[in-house]
């Protein structure tokens, strides 16, 4: 399991509980962009993670004394580099990519570590 540094999830912290947690929840995770997420590392069909979009589904959540576990699916696109001569004849063309991550939420400071489960 790798794991990427801190960040903090303060929105999603305060929404603990409440109807919306999902939704504040992915839409700050999507808000931090694919380039702050370990996906490079859970790539399948191709070599480069392309652009900042993505869908975050949450699959699973739970709660330990210090800690919320959010487990969740990644759906993103990434494509294979081609040889970067002026004249390859190769389109570049998007591949589905899709990992599964946990984020671990401290239930006082909303620092967030994310490990790589897939």
């Amino acid at each position: 399991m790798d794991k990427v540094g801190v960040m903090v999830l303060n929105k999603a912290l305060a929404a603990w509980g409440s109807e919306d947690f999902q939704n504040v929840f992915k839409q700050e995770v999507q808000a931090l962009g694919t380039a702050a997420l370990p996906l490079q590392a859970g790539m399948a069909h191709s070599s480069h993670v392309s652009g900042d979009a993505m869908t975050v589904m949450v699959l699973d959540v739970a709660e330990t004394p210090s800690l919320l576990q959010v487990r969740t699916g990644i759906f993103y696109a990434g494509v294979i580099a081609g040889s970067c001569c002026a004249d390859d004849p190769s389109p570049v063309c998007e591949q589905q990519e899709y990992c599964e991550l946990r984020f671990d939420i401290d239930r006082v400071s909303a620092g967030t570590s994310v490990v790589l489960l897939t």
